[in-house]
């Protein structure tokens, strides 16, 4: 069983009242990891640690910052098997914490690139003598909120560009991989950044709204970023909005695979299968929707059909498994009603959808429509259903027909014709002939409509992670009207 303290200001330390609570494996019910239960007061102190790291942090030269960053780099690759010792706490393939490890480690190196590439402008101004500026400063403390299902990258995301940019941190961690992300704090810590320059929350999960909600209120607290629901993120935006808070949100989505009459059926097969059952779906770009030309569906789903039925969800020791487990039972249960409302109402199960606690086989519908809740809803799970129309224009109507805008895909043998669509659909990020899961460190990573708004990633987080500031410098007189 792992103990999880918190980590404020460079020491591990106990909740304040010595409050716990307890993570277990979804598919044994055994505990895996016993965790320090955040109080308000502890969420202060971790601003408090933070805010007064935030002075020699920010000050430090920006090759310094990159240092320090590229040396917590190689410390997450060698550690990557304390990360994957604490993939108990979802019940994921070891393979799937193994790529969290690498690419958090990339968006780390990432990071490191950017500490001199944090620029401003000089502007011509219309005032004689007058020298102006533009440049971007640090902002303070960045509150970092992560969730489980990509527990490494989301953290290290949510943590890596703030600190770059020169703020200090807090991350409040989920209460499903309190473990994994308290591991990412210790690693930084290890690291040499200094005592205070990332601390980490954890909390039980009935105390996630007051512990949001204080840290959101904290003054010290300058920027907000958040991955996770729609749902919450709505709750943590409009928080954000109260405090007069800039935040950056990466919210659900139901990615579209549209697949044109030209298409390589059999890369589309490829694709669709990783993107909609790759972690049991449970990635916010895993393909929810095959947006399939009728000319060539049958061929399709057939293909696809073959392919889904040699992918066997379960026990993620079991060497048969590919897929792993679903969060817990309860997602099983939920991603169940989505299925059997679709069933009621006239939708086709190619095949999958056995059930057994946590594990949901990979599951393909087809003849899915708008009557039924899996057309809007987010299943979160291994599911993916077949959408049928005739026609480019028909398509990319389906296709944009969804309040979520994450992730997008296209296949066709003609590029031409899909990079027009691709302008066209409504989606913060869209892969030709490639699938709707795809993640590069240095790439803008962000959503349109109700996946949220603003880019994770390289340059495109500068903006997010920075104050721009007007400076002047006056040489020479100046003529006053009074």
């Amino acid at each position: 069983m792992l103990q999880v303290p918190l980590l404020i200001g460079g020491r591990s330390c106990p909740a304040s009242d010595g409050n716990t609570f307890e993570r277990r494996n979804p598919l044994s019910g055994a505990v895996v990891s016993q965790v320090a239960a955040a109080t308000l007061a502890d969420a202060d102190a971790a601003v408090a640690a933070a805010k007064a790291a935030f002075p020699a942090w920010s000050a430090l030269a920006p090759n310094e910052r990159r240092s320090r960053l590229l040396a917590a780099a190689e410390l997450m690759q060698a550690r990557s098997g304390e990360f994957i010792n604490a993939a108990g706490e979802t019940g994921a393939m070891a393979n799937w914490y193994a790529f969290n490890v690498r690419l958090a480690a990339g968006m780390l190196r990432e990071a490191a690139a950017m500490t001199t590439q944090i620029c401003g402008e000089v502007i011509p101004s219309d005032v004689p003598g007058s020298f102006a500026m533009a440049v971007r400063a640090s902002c303070g403390v960045v509150l970092g909120i992560a969730p489980w299902n990509a527990p490494i990258i989301l953290a290290t995301r949510a943590i890596a560009m703030p600190l770059a940019c020169g703020n200090t941190v807090v991350l409040k961690a989920s209460e499903l991989s309190p473990a994994v992300h308290r591991l990412i704090g210790q690693v930084l810590q290890d690291a040499g950044l200094g005592d205070g320059v990332v601390n980490v929350i954890s909390n039980a999960p009935q105390d996630a709204p007051a512990i949001v909600e204080r840290l959101i209120a904290n003054p010290a607290v300058r920027r907000v970023n958040f991955t996770g629901s729609t749902h919450v993120g709505r709750i943590v935006a409009e928080l954000a909005a109260r405090h007069l808070k800039p935040a950056l949100l990466e919210l659900g989505g139901k990615a579209p695979l549209m697949v044109l009459d030209d298409a390589d059926l059999d890369a589309a097969v490829e694709a669709a299968a990783f993107g909609a059952y790759f972690n049991q779906g449970q990635i916010c770009m895993s393909t929810e929707r095959l947006v399939v030309d009728s000319r060539i569906a049958e061929d399709f789903v057939d293909k696809l059909a073959s392919k889904v039925a040699r992918l066997r969800a379960g026990d993620p020791e079991d060497p048969a498994s590919v897929l792993g487990s679903l969060i817990d039972a309860g997602a099983g249960a939920r991603i169940k009603v989505l299925i059997d409302d679709a069933l009621d109402k006239g939708a086709r199960l190619v095949c999958g959808g056995q059930l057994d606690g946590s594990i949901l086989q990979p599951t393909l519908l087809d003849g899915v429509d708008a009557s039924m809740r899996l057309y809007h809803e987010e299943s979160f799970g291994p599911v993916a259903v077949v959408l049928r129309a005739q026609g480019d224009e028909a398509l990319l109507a389906l296709a944009n027909d969804s309040e979520f805008g994450l992730s997008a895909a296209i296949f066709s043998r003609d590029t031409a014709r899909a990079l027009a669509l691709a302008q066209r659909v409504e989606s913060g990020i869209c892969h030709i002939n490639g699938p709707t899961v795809h993640d590069e460190a240095h790439m803008p990573f962000g959503g349109v409509k109700a996946s949220g708004y603003g880019s994770f990633g390289g340059r495109a987080a500068i903006e997010h992670f920075t104050q721009l500031r007007w400076i002047t410098l006056q040489h020479g007189s100046r003529h006053y009207p009074i």
